[in-house]
């Protein structure tokens, strides 16, 4: 009786400890977040980081910023990394996130072909002078065109110009940072991009940057943890962790160092409070 009791606790005991590991090796984290993010190759140096200190793997979508507070709504993510603070406010607002923290910036540009037949050089750093240039001239644009972070900022600026722009030179792409620098390279267009995106594919377009400097151009990131309500499967815990971490002095430190190898310049300027 007492060797069927002990190995009955033994297997107990084996269970229990093997439950235990395969949580913690089950600790996963969805973070939805923009382009830029990935594409500038932030991610890949520091999420490495934080997954060899918590243990937990972390599933990047990158998407444009409407389409990841979109997967915040929908429950169908536990973290966002966005960079559009008007609709990052509402969607806490409306009650879809927990709280939104600001994590670092820096700034859009606008780049096009190195001939610049608009002459948007000439300009300098007025983004509202530059975009009635393209329009009155018809000078090619390529918009992301899909609701990202990047394209919110350059419909608000259209509109602030009180300028509407339609016609065969405005071309939607519907696509990521990364995809839409392509086309607008190969197009010989103008186009509005984040500066990390734009610095780190910079070897492999002929764009220049022909506007930069507005205030207007600022861009802000925040870090936002879905409303664990949403569903059961919300990683709450590891969402917040990961919140923790990245706005904590060592990873703001990590994020300050980021490009300033290979660019000479930081990529993103750390800003948490």
């Amino acid at each position: 009786m007492k060797k069927i009791l002990s190995l009955a606790l033994i297997v107990c005991l084996a269970f229990s400890v093997f439950a235990s590991c395969a949580k913690e090796e089950d600790r996963t984290l969805i973070l939805a977040t923009t382009t830029s993010t990935e594409n500038s190759g932030l991610l890949a140096d520091i999420l490495p980081v934080f997954e060899e200190e918590t243990g937990i793997e972390v599933d990047v979508i990158a998407i444009g910023t409407g389409a990841a507070l979109q997967k915040g709504r929908d429950g169908e993510a536990d973290v966002l990394l966005v960079h559009a603070k008007t609709s990052e406010e509402e969607f806490v607002a409306e009650g879809h996130g927990t709280k939104r923290s600001d994590v670092m910036y820096n700034d859009f540009v606008i780049v096009g072909p190195t001939s610049d037949p608009a002459g948007l050089k000439d300009i300098k750093n007025d983004v509202s002078l530059a975009y009635e240039a393209l329009l009155n001239g018809s000078f090619t644009f390529i918009s992301r065109g899909d609701d990202s972070g990047t394209h919110k900022k350059e419909k608000s600026i259209w509109a602030n110009s009180s300028l509407e722009p339609a016609g065969d030179w405005y071309v939607q792409a519907g696509k990521g940072m990364g995809d839409t620098l392509t086309m607008a390279s190969e197009m010989e267009a103008y186009t509005m991009t984040d500066r990390a995106t734009y610095l780190s594919m910079k070897d492999n377009l002929d764009l220049e940057i022909v506007i930069e400097g507005d205030s207007i151009l600022f861009n802000q990131y925040g870090v936002i943890p879905v409303n664990p309500e949403k569903n059961d499967l919300i990683n709450s815990d590891e969402a917040e962790e990961f919140v923790e971490w990245l706005l904590k002095d060592e990873t703001q430190a990590l994020i300050g160092k980021f490009g300033i190898e290979k660019f000479g310049q930081p990529l993103f300027i750390p800003n948490a409070k």
